[in-house]
C-alpha cells in the first residue's frame, strides 16, 4: 500500500506541530505516511529566533509560553525536553506601569488585568481612588445577557472601568498581542474572561477561585512545578529544532516557496522554483494572507475572507549593558507603556532578570517592544534611527544614559493577526466553505490563537483531521 502523502506549507511551529503529531498518531497506528513540509525561508521556526553572542541568549520573537495554556509544557515533555524548560525568577515577579512618566508596580493580586486582593490595590497610586473604586465594583455588576461578540475596551470598561482599561488592559494587549484594544474580539482572544462572566458573574470572583484552585495543587507539595511564565534555557529555538531532530516520517524542504496549489482529483502543489509535487491532502500553515494568495485559483471568496484578518508589523530591540552602569534596580520582569503616555516603545522586558542564562553576570539584557497597531510606521525606522530612539526612550524611562554593549534589532512585517471583533464568526463561515474542499487544512496563529502553545494546539488537532480524512 503506498503512503498517504501529506503537504504542509509553512515550517514555523504550526506546521512543525501538525508534522510531528502526524508522526506520532501514525506510529501510535501502525501507519505509515508521506509527509513534505516546505519553507520559503532559509531556517525553520518562523518567528521563533535564537541568537546566542558574547554571552548573552537573545530572542528575536517570542521568549516564553503560559503554562496554563499546557500543550507546549506537554510537547517538550513528550520530546524529552522536560529538564530543558526553565522557570522565571520569582524573586523578581513584580511588573511596572508607566505612569505620568514615572515607573509603578503593578499591585499584588492583579492577574492580566482583574483585582484579586483588596491591600495592594488599595496601597497601589497607580490607579486612582475612584478607579479603585470602580474596580471593586465589578464585583456587582450583572453579567452581560447577550452573547454578541464586544471589543476587550467595551468589556474591560462595563466591568472594571475606564482606569483599569487605560493603564492596565490595554498596555498589556499592546506589549502582547501588538492590538487596539477598541477593535479586538474579547470571545476570540479572552475567551476565559467571557466564561467567567458567565460562569461566576463576575470575573474578580472567577480569578480567585482560580487562584484558591492553584493554592491547594500547590500545597499538596513544594513549590508549583511551573511558573506562569515558561521558556527554554537554551532558548526557545531549542523547540523546533528538536521537533525537527525527532522527524522520521518528514521531508523539510527550506528555500522552496510555493507558488500555488491545484485541486482535481489530487492535489498539485507548484513551486516557483517549477516543481510540481502531488500530494492526498495539504496543510496550510501559513499566515492567513499568504494562504488567501495561494487559494486564489480554488476559491476567490476563501481568499476574500483569509484577507480580512488584519496584521500588525512589530520589531524587538535588545540591548545589553554593563550592570554597574545602570542605576535602575530592576526589580521586576520590565514594564508597560500605555498609549496616553506617547512614548514611542509599548514596553520592555529586563530580559535577565526575567529568567536566568541570559547574560554574563556582570551585565543585563533588554528588551523593548515597538509598533503594533498604533505606531507601526516606527518599525520601519532605518537601523541608526531606531537604536537613537529606543535608547533615549530607556534614558527617558529608567535613567540609562551609558551606551549599550550590544544591540540588536529583529524586524517582524505582518507577523501579529488581529483578532478584531466578530474573527470567531468570520472563521464559522470559513469552516463552512473549506468544507467543500475536502482534504484542505488551514491552522496557525491566524485563526485560533497566537501563543506558541495555542499554536502547538491547533497544529495537534490539526493533524487529527487530516488522518481522519485519509481513514488512517
Amino acid at each position: 500500500m503506498t503512503d498517504k502523502k501529506i503537504v504542509i506549507i509553512g515550517g514555523g511551529i504550526s506546521g512543525l506541530a501538525t508534522a510531528y503529531s502526524l508522526e506520532e498518531i501514525a506510529r501510535k497506528k501502525g501507519e505509515s505516511i508521506s509527509i513534505t513540509l516546505f519553507e520559503k525561508n532559509n531556517r525553520i521556526g518562523g518567528n521563533i529566533l535564537t541568537e546566542r553572542t558574547d554571552g548573552f541568549l537573545i530572542e528575536g520573537g517570542p521568549d516564553c509560553f503560559l503554562s496554563e495554556k499546557p500543550w507546549a509544557i506537554q510537547l517538550c515533555e513528550r520530546l524529552g525536553m522536560g529538564e530543558s524548560l526553565l522557570r522565571t525568577n520569582d524573586e523578581y515577579r513584580k511588573t511596572y506601569i508607566l505612569l505620568n512618566g514615572h515607573l509603578h508596580e503593578l499591585p499584588e493580586g492583579v492577574i492580566l488585568m482583574i483585582p484579586t486582593e483588596i491591600f495592594p490595590l488599595l496601597k497601589s497610586n497607580l490607579i486612582s481612588l475612584s478607579g479603585k473604586i470602580r474596580m471593586g465594583m465589578e464585583l456587582f455588576i450583572p453579567k452581560k445577557e447577550s452573547s454578541a461578540d464586544e471589543s476587550l475596551s467595551q468589556f474591560v470598561r462595563r466591568r472594571l472601568g475606564q482606569e483599569a482599561l487605560d493603564k492596565i488592559a490595554a498596555p498589556l494587549v499592546a506589549g502582547v498581542h501588538a492590538e487596539d484594544p477598541d477593535t479586538m474580539s474579547v470571545k476570540s482572544r479572552f475567551p476565559r474572561f467571557v466564561q467567567m462572566e458567565e460562569e461566576y458573574g463576575s470575573l474578580i470572583k472567577g480569578m480567585i477561585a482560580k487562584r484558591r484552585e492553584m493554592r491547594r495543587a500547590g500545597s499538596k507539595g513544594n513549590k508549583p512545578k511551573y511558573t506562569m511564565f515558561m521558556t527554554l534555557k537554551d532558548g526557545l529555538s531549542e523547540m523546533p529544532a528538536t521537533i525537527v531532530q525527532n522527524l522520521k516520517m518528514t521531508k523539510i524542504l527550506t528555500n522552496r516557496e510555493v507558488a500555488g496549489v491545484d485541486k482535481r482529483d489530487i492535489f498539485k502543489i507548484s513551486l516557483k522554483n517549477g516543481e510540481v509535487l502531488d500530494a492526498d491532502t495539504v496543510v496550510f500553515a501559513t499566515p492567513s494572507y499568504e494562504t488567501a494568495s495561494l487559494l486564489t485559483g480554488i476559491n476567490d471568496s476563501i481568499s476574500a475572507l483569509l484577507n480580512k484578518i488584519p496584521y500588525a508589523s512589530t520589531a524587538t530591540v535588545s540591548l545589553a549593558f554593563k550592570k554597574e552602569s545602570i542605576s535602575n534596580p530592576m526589580n521586576g520582569f520590565g514594564f508597560l507603556v500605555p498609549r496616553q503616555e506617547k512614548r514611542r516603545i509599548t514596553g520592555a522586558t529586563w530580559v535577565s532578570r526575567k529568567f536566568s542564562y541570559r547574560s554574563p553576570d556582570d551585565s543585563v539584557l533588554i528588551r523593548c517592544f515597538i509598533g503594533g497597531s498604533h505606531n507601526e510606521k516606527l518599525v520601519f525606522l532605518n537601523d541608526k534611527d531606531m537604536i537613537e530612539m529606543v535608547k533615549g526612550e530607556l534614558r527617558d524611562i529608567m535613567g540609562i544614559t551609558s551606551e549599550p554593549l550590544l544591540t540588536r534589532i529583529y524586524r517582524w512585517e505582518k507577523a501579529m493577526p488581529q483578532y478584531t471583533i466578530g474573527h470567531e464568526e468570520r472563521l464559522s463561515i470559513l469552516d463552512k466553505k473549506l468544507s467543500e474542499y475536502p482534504g484542505m487544512f488551514l491552522t496557525g496563529s491566524s485563526y485560533r490563537g497566537s501563543g506558541i502553545s495555542e499554536c502547538i494546539k491547533d497544529g495537534q488537532l490539526t493533524a487529527e483531521f487530516v488522518l481522519k480524512y485519509l481513514n488512517l
